[in-house]
């Protein structure tokens, strides 16, 4: 009995509905079933907790007590997932703790006693423009920006600076923290919910009596002189002094509702540009359809009519030529069986992106659920290596191998090995700058548990399945000796027409490109995913059509090695988007330490790989579908 109107039916208007919700409103953030508010009582208990500390300068992320902070009896981690731990997350405990509703003044935390070592980090992070970042029920702290002339939307930076430094080459510390947390007041109870974590750091040099440690009071500030940037003598950084740190807090209602509370970092304020994004990549589509359509419509029906009629056979191979070439065009190419894993992998790859955007787009990768991109990337990657296994097995059996086996092998552990590799050596540096970026032994392992553990035997399922299957027959016979392939035109030569046919891609995608790599290096909130979607649409779109418009090209011309050009055509994007990376690291980021530096390309050129990895298969994809539609339209002798 056939069932209608089943799930994947269902979740198609859902789906249609979350791409033009995001790209409508991409500020907007929507909180699915599942993710449920907190309501706090008058004098309920708040802990503040602190995140890595994180610099735009050098994309090393440190833990907060790295620093000579006040600490609490005992840190404790709080639970993280595997993005968190990737991603350089630390999440622990702190000494700030409020009570919900309750303003205070100077609160004295505690005081410590610069070491030289202490008081050389805190210059080194000062140096680098460290930022704190600290977390309230589960919203991350951020520094009220002045607002431009004639804007009326706040703007925020996300954490504050560890200090400053003056002309005077003196280093200050940002010792008081003045907080104010916003609450949505419930009508129709006592309850209140959490819709903004705000704060405004100083550097103030406390003045005290005799010291106590189990009643710090201190002579600076009291309920009527509110400190303020500026407003006292700042505390310096220098070895053997002491620092007293303080902090306000203060509640205020705000009108905001508990499911808009995360606008405020996700605004965007350039939708006019990814609009228009989307606009230039569609006019790359519309020229490149033209082109196909007219190859399909008016060239090709013309060939095949010709072709079938047996007329004037003369006069058609004068026109075109791609006829000829019937007997060679699905000859097996050299290297046959690295072209089926760098398709099994593109297969895998492009699984991968599908279900992840489908995923964002649905609202349950929302950043409220840190570390939940990365997390879900990694597990759909590993079970995709099903896909992987089936579709290099299938092509391999097209080209007649038999060693199945070590396809399935290779399939598993080349892309993933070389992933490895850079990403090894990358966590290296890492570690060695004593980073909390550096993954732990413990996830690696993990890392390595669910390569070996789970994605290999998957790979090795979907190969089996793949070769059990009946081998894809050919729609014309291939002759047992190949065809002399003509002088090519200089525009048709090979390295020519793959570089040529990257452009078009990466044209259709690089203003995106921009956006992304300011969320990933600029500590920025990627959450347009409506836009992301429809530009993904049009880049599968863009690659399978260059692909097929060059290799017409290719074939008229009686060249009939397509099948690798095919993948390096499109695939010749990722070209193009790391020479972007080099452009925007030159002119858009601050980066000035080597270790950076090399941490910036290596995880750049791992992007890059997996871009063409992606756009290749697809091109190939297109090409492969194309071949064999126009050979098996006509009537071969």
């Amino acid at each position: 009995m056939a069932i209608t109107g089943g799930p994947s039916r269902r979740l198609l208007p859902l789906l249609v509905a979350a791409v033009l919700l995001s790209a409508a409103s991409p500020a907007r953030a929507f909180y699915l079933p599942g993710v449920a508010p907190r309501d706090f009582q008058k004098d309920d208990e708040l802990q503040v907790k602190v995140n890595k500390l994180s610099s735009t300068k050098t994309q090393l992320p440190y833990d907060y007590y790295f620093l000579d902070y006040c600490k609490p009896e005992a840190i404790k981690n709080s639970a993280e997932n595997l993005g968190e731990v990737l991603r350089g997350d630390r999440i622990e405990n702190s000494v700030y703790n409020f009570k919900m509703r309750r303003d205070e003044s100077c609160k004295v935390v505690c005081r410590t006693k610069l070491s030289p070592e202490a008081a050389k980090n805190f210059k080194e992070k000062i140096d680098d423009e460290y930022r704190v970042n600290m977390i309230l029920d589960n919203l991350p702290v951020v520094v009220p920006r002045q607002t431009r002339e004639g804007s009326q939307t706040p703007s925020f930076e996300h954490g504050y600076r560890v200090g400053y430094k003056l002309k005077d080459d003196k280093y200050y510390i940002n010792n008081h923290l003045s907080f104010k947390v916003l609450y949505h007041e419930d009508p129709n109870s006592p309850e209140a919910r959490i819709v903004g974590f705000h704060v405004i750091p100083s550097s103030i040099k406390h003045e005290y009596g005799a010291w106590d440690d189990k009643n710090p009071t201190v002579q600076t500030c009291h309920a009527n002189n509110k400190i303020t940037p500026g407003s006292h003598t700042p505390q310096d950084v220098v070895p053997e002094a002491y620092v007293v740190f303080s902090y306000d807090i203060t509640f205020e209602a705000s009108e905001i509702i508990w499911a808009s509370r995360w606008d405020v970092y996700l605004l965007s304020s350039d939708s006019q540009i990814h609009w228009f994004s989307i606009i230039n990549s569609l006019m790359i589509v519309l020229f490149l359809s033209g082109m196909v359509a007219m190859i399909m419509m008016r060239t090709l029906y013309k060939d095949i009519a010709n072709y079938n009629q047996l007329d004037n056979q003369d006069e058609a191979q004068e026109e075109t030529g791609w006829k000829l070439v019937h007997g060679d065009v699905f000859r097996p190419p050299v290297h046959s069986g690295l072209l089926c894993v760098y398709v099994g992998t593109g297969v895998q790859f492009f699984g991968m992106t599908v279900v992840t955007m489908m995923f964002a787009l649905l609202g349950f990768l929302s950043p409220a659920n840190r570390g939940g991109l990365m997390t879900a990337m990694v597990l759909l990657w590993v079970f995709m290596g099903v896909l992987a296994g089936y579709t290099s097995s299938r092509l391999y059996k097209m080209f007649k191998g038999t060693e199945w086996k070590k396809i399935t092998l290779k399939t598993a552990f080349m892309f993933p090995g070389i992933l490895f590799a850079v990403f090894f050596f990358l966590n290296a540096l890492i570690w060695g700058e004593k980073s909390s970026g550096a993954v732990p032994f413990g996830t690696m392992f993990a890392l390595f548990l669910l390569w070996f553990g789970i994605s290999v035997p998957l790979v090795f399922v979907g190969s089996f399945l793949g070769f059990k299957q009946p081998a894809i027959e050919d729609p014309v016979k291939t002759n047992k000796i190949p065809r002399q392939i003509p002088e090519q035109a200089w525009y048709l030569q090979p390295a020519f027409s793959i570089l040529a046919g990257g452009i078009l891609p990466f044209g259709a995608v690089f203003i995106e490109l921009f956006f992304i790599l300011t969320s990933i290096w600029l500590n920025q909130f990627y959450y347009i995913f409506g836009f992301l979607f429809i530009v993904f649409i049009i880049l599968i779109v863009t690659c399978a059509e260059i692909t097929i418009v060059l290799c017409y090209f290719q074939l008229c011309s009686e060249d009939y090695h397509w099948w690798w050009r095919a993948y390096l055509t499109a695939g010749s994007s990722a070209l193009y988007l790391f020479a972007y990376a080099i452009f925007y690291f030159f002119n858009k980021l601050e980066i000035t330490k080597f270790v950076s530096g090399i941490l910036y390309f290596g995880y750049m050129l791992i992007i890059s790989y997996a871009f063409f990895v992606l756009t290749g298969t697809i091109g190939f994809y297109a090409c492969f579908w194309f071949v064999r539609k126009i050979y098996a339209s006509v009537k071969i002798d």
